[in-house]
């Protein structure tokens, strides 16, 4: 802990998260299994009597200072607006948040698919609600981070990434069902079986608020309405043949999707770790064909990793490059690592970073 002028300044940090699997369908009342990363977003932070808020980061250029009272959609633009939206979200619904100034400090990476976005939103929830003794239900942390992300930066994001950083615990996956908000611990200790999960990094660079991903969260609400539904949860893939052409590959992913991240989880439960792969093969396949979020890279990846030994591999995130995961016997890790590299070489591709992703803890103080 330490000072800042007058004012008390402590620190905070959140996790960015892998996607074990369940993508793109968190914003359609589907079923999500995250876990927590390594890497976090610290943020110091100090209380503001002057209704003002002021950050600045280690990793993105410039700073923003303002009125809390001018944060809004689309107000700050850019990294910030993660932040003071938060602020804006909870000051919305009806709690006592005044001005901060905030520094932020990263190992989360940015534009990776490892959610570096709302480790910043769940540090700065964490920090808002013990700076101004909020005593918020981490649930209703989450739901103020996305509102920062819907609304003030405009991207359509779902609830996954926020419950993630907030709710998972060390040596589990989250499964999340984002009909209800509900959760259960599954345990996911890939060490324990000789196992890793290895993120690899293909160094392309994502915006979610580019219009990709909200094209594609409008395709499947599109494909529930046609089909009468509040939701595709419970659609079968029965019910989705009279779709047009353009929805239903869309709406196929989702429905598949849904159904693979229940049989992963009973996997888990019978203690089934290494059976999971042709899961992740198949998750993989449906992002990249149905739903036509992948790029070359991630193809690659995925591809090499289990060519080189790797029990099963998929993008994670919401893709448009971002990081691809593989599940590895530990006695092939180097193997698999140096198959990718290499690969990535030989098509005059930007060298990707790997590493091992460990299940850890959400956020929290960190002194």
């Amino acid at each position: 802990m330490s000072t800042h002028g007058w004012c008390r300044v402590s620190r905070w940090s959140a996790p960015g998260r892998v996607n074990l699997i369940g993508e793109h369908v968190d914003y359609a009342q589907g079923l999500c299994l995250p876990f927590a990363l390594a890497e976090r977003t610290v943020v110091e932070a100090a209380v503001r009597s002057d209704g003002r808020f002021t950050a600045r980061s280690d990793a993105e250029g410039g700073g923003v200072d303002l009125a809390l009272d001018d944060v809004g959609p689309g107000s700050p633009a850019g990294w910030a607006g993660y932040a003071a939206g938060v602020l804006w979200a909870l000051r919305d619904a009806g709690h006592p948040v005044g001005g901060m100034d905030l520094t932020v400090t990263a190992t989360v990476p940015l534009g990776a698919g490892l959610s570096s976005s709302a480790a910043l939103e769940c540090a700065v929830a964490v920090a808002a609600d013990e700076l101004f003794g909020l005593g918020l239900p981490r649930d209703e942390l989450a739901r103020a981070c996305v509102r920062a992300e819907n609304e003030v930066v405009g991207a359509a994001t779902g609830g996954m990434d926020q419950a993630a950083a907030l709710l998972c615990t060390a040596g589990h996956a989250l499964l999340l069902d984002t009909r209800d908000g509900s959760t259960r611990q599954v345990p996911f200790a890939p060490a324990d079986d000789g196992l890793a999960v290895l993120v690899i990094d293909t160094r392309v660079r994502h915006d979610l608020a580019d219009g990709q991903y909200g094209a594609r969260r409008a395709a499947v609400e599109k494909a529930s309405a046609a089909l009468g539904m509040p939701s595709l949860r419970d659609a079968t893939p029965a019910d989705l043949e009279g779709l047009d052409a353009d929805l239903l590959p869309r709406a196929r992913h989702i429905v598949s999707e849904i159904a693979r991240v229940g049989e992963v989880v009973a996997l888990l439960d019978a203690g089934r770790l290494r059976d999971i792969g042709p899961l992740l093969d198949a998750s993989h396949a449906s992002l990249a064909r149905d739903y036509a979020v992948s790029c070359a890279e991630l193809d690659l990846a995925v591809q090499v990793a289990r060519d080189a030994g790797a029990l099963g591999a998929r993008m994670t995130g919401g893709g448009f490059g971002g990081s691809a995961i593989a599940l590895v016997p530990v006695e092939r890790i180097d193997a698999v690592t140096d198959a990718v590299r290499a690969a990535f070489a030989r098509a005059g591709l930007t060298a990707p970073e790997v590493r091992t992703a460990e299940p850890s803890a959400g956020a929290g103080r960190d002194d």
